[in-house]
């Protein structure tokens, strides 16, 4: 059967998809943020995945508020990168995986979450920015990402949005849904977004370092508690943006250390955690987790 094997926590900020693309990574403002991510290209590396079920928002790219799914997976083939109103970044197009994304919706869905079905949309650097973090820069002619991906949309942009225990449920829905594929797959799961950021109104650059840690120790340490944080806490604390950081609960708890909404098993071995601020008056927070 398939597995899920791993999860993996990053900030998709779009100013560092800038820095990478027009080759800024070694300036000293950047230098710091791109170091915090030489761990994690090498980690992926040595632990190539066949699939990556990667959870991000669409920021007014494939979606707008004439349709608002609240979750959207990716059913097609391919998937090319947005235009957001600078250019496609130059990276290569996102190959999908059909047969394991309808088979997660199927599942997902008998099990009574509602998704939206998606087999035509462009992805834009809510995912393409991860996936260039921790493969780093390819070739947009020649290159190709690793493995196939399947975009998981969530609205974290237009009230009202999903809960931090319907992200929590619904990881474990997703999981149940990966180990009945029939098929030998290693997939990992990402949650991207957050962390503490603010774009507009007059707490615009909100960043709240102590905030953030704290919750990075409770969504790796005791996600059930983590999960059930409110919606006017992210608000407060971490800024309207942060609300981003519920996506991080769907790879949360599709770790195989919980069922039935509770820790039941053992913790995943935490092979990376890193923090810096600032990038683009944003905290940029990255994690990965193993199974263990």
């Amino acid at each position: 059967m398939a597995k899920i094997t791993a999860s993996v926590y990053t900030s998709h900020v779009p100013a560092i998809g800038a820095a990478l693309d027009l080759g800024k990574t070694h300036e000293p403002y950047w230098k710091p943020v791109f170091e915090g991510y030489e761990y994690g290209k090498q980690w992926m590396k040595d632990n190539k995945p066949d699939v990556i079920f990667l959870v991000f928002n669409d920021h007014a790219t494939a979606f707008s508020l004439d349709m608002i799914p609240t979750f959207a997976i990716g059913t097609a083939a391919e998937y090319q990168p947005a235009d957001e109103g600078w250019g496609p970044r130059p990276v290569p197009v996102v190959k999908g995986h059909p047969e394991l994304a309808s088979h997660i919706a199927q599942s997902v869905i008998q099990q009574d979450f509602d998704l939206t079905i998606v087999n035509k949309m462009d992805v834009d650097h809510g995912l393409t920015v991860p996936l260039s973090l921790m493969c780093g820069q390819q070739d947009p002619l020649k290159g190709a990402w690793p493995c196939p991906v399947i975009p998981f949309a969530v609205n974290v942009v237009q009230y009202p949005v999903p809960s931090g225990q319907r992200c929590f449920n619904l990881g474990q829905a997703i999981r149940k849904a990966v180990e009945s594929y029939d098929e030998d797959l290693n997939v990992h799961i990402w949650g991207t977004g957050g962390m503490s950021h603010q774009l507009q109104g007059a707490r615009a650059g909100l960043i709240n370092r102590t905030w953030d840690n704290q919750w990075l120790d409770m969504m790796i340490n005791d996600p059930v508690a983590c999960a059930q944080v409110p919606h006017i806490d992210y608000v407060r604390e971490a800024g309207s943006e942060g609300i981003e950081l519920v996506m991080w609960l769907i790879a949360r708890g599709a770790m195989s250390d919980v069922s039935g909404g509770k820790v039941t098993g053992k913790v995943p071995k935490l092979a990376k955690r890193f923090y810096h601020v600032p990038a683009s008056n944003t905290a940029v927070g990255h994690a990965i987790l193993e199974c263990q």
